[in-house]
């Protein structure tokens, strides 16, 4: 069994001044300047390599999502050293449990199959759905949850990228899958965390808190423990570490929780993001948001202001539309700008190179997105026209950079 996490010393020895944190050698790398260089010619990029020079500053626009996952595996100390060393003021851990109930940074309660080397350990006797491989026209499948296994149990798992091969025929094979834009090169010896462990870690970085309390993947209660159990012990754990409510933004897609958190925990509720995920996942779906129709607001941005939501946080595409073939604030954003709702976007750099429209996160705009450049324009949009306070970005440094170059 692994140990509890030794966190590296050099990071255990800073504090949380803005002096210390420069310690740790915040740098850009070079994917700012590959990105701006592909800007066609004009203002936005003058302004942005009229900023070549500049010093990286930590900066809470620029959000760590997982950490630093386009080269790193997430939510490994590894990959959010590498969020914070990017200048991301601002790392995130979600949260799901195990079943000794601990917390653990995990991006869902059932991903171990696809996050970590479970399914080549005695441990994949554990899964919930065993690993069945590829034949007969269907995909090769498992599901692992933290909630079958115990806290020692989870830190004797290996992380890694987050992949799986579809067409594996061995639980050996089915560990890769990686996507061609993303890299196994800083695999080797990723260190897993749980909650409390992030917060030192994240503490020691100059970073500040966004954890998000994950949707069971089990019926709940689960062994006594209540979905307010989980809502209160995640902000037990910041209480205890004595951090400040100033530092932390709670996240849920869940709206009962964040409703949980203004009315128990009002310092915490204050700042808790509502991660809105009522988009149509399907032409099927009915009754879901569409960005530029605000009578599906349901709830509407003002009954959300009215609850005691401050702060929204839709994916990027719900944010944009387009007016005469350029990119503009959509209805939604606009809608969540006049109710006063502070806005948050997700995610960045989680798309790969942005070819053939940009995919998913873009899809508002696909017709405006022509390869990887269209980052910083989206970037710029959604800071000077939606103004949103911060993105989520799988690589921290491109939005660290814009952020310091527009002095946000």
């Amino acid at each position: 069994m692994r140990k509890a996490l030794a966190l590296p010393a050099l990071f255990l020895a800073l504090t949380t001044t803005e002096a210390a944190a420069t310690d740790i050698g915040l740098t850009y790398g070079p994917r700012p300047a590959y990105l701006i260089d592909k800007l066609p010619e004009g203002a936005l990029k003058e302004k942005l390599q009229s900023c070549a020079a500049q010093r990286p500053q930590r900066t809470d626009f620029s959000i760590g999502h997982r950490g630093a996952p386009l080269l790193f595996p997430e939510h490994t100390v590894e990959s959010n050293m590498a969020a914070a060393q990017m200048g991301a003021g601002i790392l995130e851990c979600d949260v799901t449990f195990t079943k000794d109930l601990e917390l653990v940074c995990r991006h869902a309660q059932n991903d171990l199959h696809t996050t970590t080397n479970i399914l080549t350990t005695d441990l994949a006797e554990t899964c919930i759905t065993p690993f069945s491989p590829a034949g007969g026209g269907e995909d090769a499948k498992a599901e692992c949850r933290t909630s079958e296994i115990t806290l020692d149990e989870f830190r004797s798992l290996t992380p890694k990228m987050d992949s799986r091969d579809k067409s594996a025929t061995t639980p050996e094979a089915y560990q890769g899958g990686t996507a061609p834009w993303r890299s196994t090169l800083y695999v080797d010896g990723a260190r897993s965390m749980t909650h409390a462990e992030s917060i030192t870690l994240f503490r020691s970085l100059g970073a500040k808190f966004t954890p998000e309390l994950k949707a069971p993947a089990v019926t709940m209660p689960f062994n006594g423990f209540t979905q307010a159990d989980y809502a209160q012990k995640l902000v037990d754990d910041y209480e205890s570490a004595g951090v400040p409510a100033s530092d932390v933004w709670l996240q849920s897609f869940d709206l009962s929780d964040i409703l949980y958190w203004i009315e128990n925990e009002p310092a915490f509720g204050a700042q808790a993001v509502y991660l809105d995920d009522r988009y149509s996942k399907s032409d099927a779906d009915e009754g879901k948001v569409d960005p530029s129709n605000p009578a599906t607001f349901k709830p509407s941005m003002q009954e959300l202001a009215a609850m005691g939501v401050n702060y929204i946080a839709p994916p990027i595409w719900m944010l944009l539309a387009l007016e005469d073939g350029q990119m503009v604030p959509s209805p939604y954003a606009i809608k969540a700008q006049e109710a006063g709702l502070k806005i948050i976007a997700w995610s960045m750099e989680r798309s790969g190179p942005l070819t053939n429209g940009g995919g998913w996160y873009y899809k508002s705009v696909r017709s405006a997105i022509s390869d990887a450049s269209a980052y910083y324009q989206v970037l710029d949009v959604l800071a000077q026209d939606v103004g949103v306070v911060g993105v989520f970005s799988d690589w921290p440094a491109t939005v660290t950079y814009y952020a310091n170059c527009m002095g946000l």
